[in-house]
């Protein structure tokens, strides 16, 4: 699957571009600051209503303007002439709109996953570096690559979760106001309606558990080896899932991952830890508080590895979920976003070597000089908001 042309109308810099693509590998070249990384985002965007940039839509669209549009023509494949045309009108504070073929979908959502993305960017180092909620965004964001009615999912439990926590923060505001009460348990009323939350949560949480669980088991052979093919050391690289409920009894059984024991088990752990979450104001079971242990020949990365093995172990992971996505039967569109320029030259022409099976491949670079020359293709210079291609 390759995005053959791309039209922009008030997003970021661009009050309108078209831009014709290709398969292949494709590098926009320009200084900081040009919009090259704005071309990629877009396609991004359209791909998960997501950005690697950025949590809020407000800077999506061109300042002075409404609502911004990205609209691209997707092939099937170099074989498959069958062609695709999506659409998303970005309305920041109002719904959004998409449309596939010219034809409205109920929800902008539904038009997640059409066209599927594996994005390479200087902040992935975060991942290895950074809080869980790093690690937990990459995960989640590859198992809705995967399974793209997982977004949905996804969604009930942030909304889930935070009307939970809305109604443990009132409850732990009333015992601080009743102080003889501080620690007994909630009244009967509390005690019905956080179990209506409880049963909601525990069924999206643990759908959404085993999406993970199966993804990291799945993906774990191809980071180790996506990390021995990009660094130039011995150490082996894994991750391992580290969740916020005893998994002992889900390890012990015969039968594999059991999403209906997982949803018992965040239950059990809600119910036990009840006070304590009434007494801080805060959920503190579920997916949203599970973390990704990665390490090094058994050390933690975080902390123990260097700069460049955490860049490494960071480009490891966007390899590896390509080339599971691959395994899986699809063909994602390849975004390496300005990585280049933080690699010395053998993680460089490693990573290039890596990537030279996608069916496109599309590369930001401040300085042409800096992409490797076995991804040499068609090159544009990005200067001033204009889009040009380069003799």
């Amino acid at each position: 699957m390759f995005v053959d042309h791309l039209q922009l109308t008030d997003f970021r810099s661009y009050e309108w571009v078209d831009l014709p693509l290709e398969a292949g590998v494709t590098t926009f070249v320009g200084a900081n600051g040009q919009g090259k990384t704005n071309l990629v985002e877009a396609i991004e965007y359209l791909s998960t209503m997501n950005s690697h940039r950025v949590a809020s839509e407000v800077p999506l669209v061109r300042s002075g303007a409404v609502r911004a549009i990205v609209r691209a023509g997707v092939q099937a494949a170099l074989d498959d002439p069958r062609r695709l045309t999506l659409e998303l009108e970005i309305n920041p504070g109002k719904a959004n709109r998409a449309r596939l073929n010219r034809s409205p979908l109920r929800q902008a959502r539904e038009i997640i996953g059409v066209l599927r993305t594996v994005v390479f960017s200087p902040g992935d180092i975060a991942m290895v570096k950074g809080d869980p909620s790093e690690r937990r965004r990459f995960l989640d964001d590859l198992i809705v690559a995967r399974w793209p009615r997982l977004a949905g999912v996804r969604a009930d439990y942030e909304r889930v979760l935070r009307q939970r926590n809305t109604l443990l923060k009132s409850l732990s505001g009333r015992l601080r106001a009743q102080q003889p009460r501080r620690n007994g348990p909630p009244s009967a009323d509390a005690e019905a309606t956080l179990e209506v939350w409880d049963t909601q949560l525990a069924r999206a949480g643990g759908e959404l558990l085993e999406a993970r669980l199966t993804t990291l088991a799945d993906l774990a052979p191809h980071v180790s080896k996506a990390y021995a093919d990009i660094a130039p050391t011995n150490n082996d690289a894994a991750a391992e899932y580290r969740a916020s409920v005893d998994l002992t009894a889900l390890r012990q059984a015969q039968a594999g991952l059991d999403r209906a024991l997982l949803c018992d088990l965040l239950m059990k752990a809600m119910a036990e830890r009840r006070n304590e979450e009434i007494q801080r104001g805060v959920s503190l079971v579920g997916p949203h508080r599970d973390d990704i242990a990665l390490s090094l020949s058994m050390l933690p990365a975080k902390g123990y590895a260097s700069h460049g093995e955490s860049w490494s172990f960071a480009l490891a992971l966007r390899l590896g979920s390509f080339h599971l996505l691959r395994a899986d039967g699809v063909e994602p569109v390849l975004v390496l976003d300005d990585v280049f320029a933080e690699l010395d030259s053998v993680r460089r022409e490693r990573l290039a070597s890596g990537v030279r099976v996608a069916e496109q491949v599309l590369v930001t670079a401040a300085v042409g000089a800096d992409v490797p020359e076995l991804l040499a293709g068609r090159r544009f210079r990005v200067a001033g908001g204009e889009v040009t291609p380069d003799a």
